[in-house]
């Protein structure tokens, strides 16, 4: 018998649903929400009511997409977390009345492994392999020795690099979300035009705080003495920004692989749709000798798709919730 996974997104601010048959993906519907822009950030309580409006839409959606009917689905799955608490608690109490309606068991998935099992979707990288994890509140390496088993052997002590992105691209005057726009303005720049530091710290685990502080003080400095300084050197800032995050993130993955002695690396997380870490990232396994994945874009960012793959594995090993399951907004691998 198939297994037919409906599974429910709603760690943040896309509410997402997606149908799987067998570990293949039948549909993954997203939907946004554009009011954050307004506010230069997300509003936890306005991404809650936005999924309100949305989840009933958007799982409907997703069955007529998938050509699924609700009489054949085998499990209904959810993220549990890591998220924001309001957004979660739509998105797992949508899965707990559907379940318990149609008297289905529940699967509850860690939001950051099923990034991790988004490489599953349309590749198979062999067993062990790294993962570097990058998103807007995570970044993370990975050792994951298989579908269930994972161990993070490297994190961030403080920002995630994709706060890194979206802050520094916030001083530069871009509007929400800077990440992306950043990317875009730095295919016209100078990457090496100007150099920040890049902190040291030990073993696997990184920091960005103290570079966020390093680009708002050079900025403070330069406009004090020319006031277009920004606006003359856009598209170099975000070069020159971009790089060194980059370069930061991928000299850890290349020390954690080596050390580890692993021939498999993988990239995942909202931040692994930056097209210049994309490019480096397959540059760095080309100049190693390695085997490197990254999922298609639609994969990177939130979305149901990667919670029915884990929600998969987890069904296969009987994995299953209770009604009486809490969202959590902190959610540890």
């Amino acid at each position: 018998m198939s297994i037919i996974i409906l599974a429910i997104e709603s760690s943040c601010d896309d509410t997402s649903a997606a149908v799987s048959k067998d570990a293949k993906i039948l549909a993954n519907v997203i939907a946004g929400q554009k009011v954050h822009e307004l506010w230069g950030g997300v509003v936890p309580e306005l991404a809650s009511r936005a999924h309100q409006q949305n989840i009933v839409p958007v799982v409907d959606a997703a069955l007529k997409q998938s050509g699924i009917s609700k009489d054949e689905i085998s499990a209904v799955a959810f993220t549990r977390g890591p998220g924001l608490i309001g957004s979660l608690l739509v998105g797992v109490s949508f899965a707990k009345a559907f379940a318990l309606a149609r008297n289905l068991p529940l699967i509850e998935v860690n939001h950051m492994q099923a990034h991790i099992l988004s490489h599953f979707i349309d590749s198979k990288p062999s067993f062990p392999f790294l993962c570097l994890t990058v998103s807007g509140g995570h970044t993370q390496i990975v050792l994951v020795k298989n579908y269930l088993e994972m161990e993070v052997v490297g994190e961030t002590l403080d920002d995630a690099a994709g706060e890194a992105f979206d802050k520094t691209a916030k001083m530069l005057g871009l509007p929400y979300p800077g990440g992306p726009l950043m990317d875009k303005r730095a295919k016209e720049g100078n990457p090496d035009k100007f150099i920040f530091p890049e902190p040291q710290i030990a073993d696997f685990n990184f920091s960005f705080s103290g570079f966020k502080t390093s680009v708002l003080y050079f900025l403070q400095r330069e406009v004090k003495k020319n006031p277009d300084f920004v606006q003359e050197n856009l598209n170099d800032l975000c070069a020159s920004i971009q790089k060194t995050i980059v370069d930061i993130l991928l000299k850890k993955l290349e020390k954690a692989t080596k050390k580890l002695n692993i021939k498999e690396i993988a990239l995942a997380g909202g931040v692994s749709a930056n097209s210049e870490l994309r490019r480096r990232f397959e540059e760095l396994g080309k100049k190693n000798g390695w085997a490197a994945y990254i999922p298609k874009f639609e994969y990177c960012t939130d979305n149901a798709a990667m919670i029915a793959m884990a929600a998969h594995y987890k069904f296969l090993n009987k994995e299953f919730a209770s009604q009486d399951i809490e969202p959590l907004a902190r959610y540890y691998l």
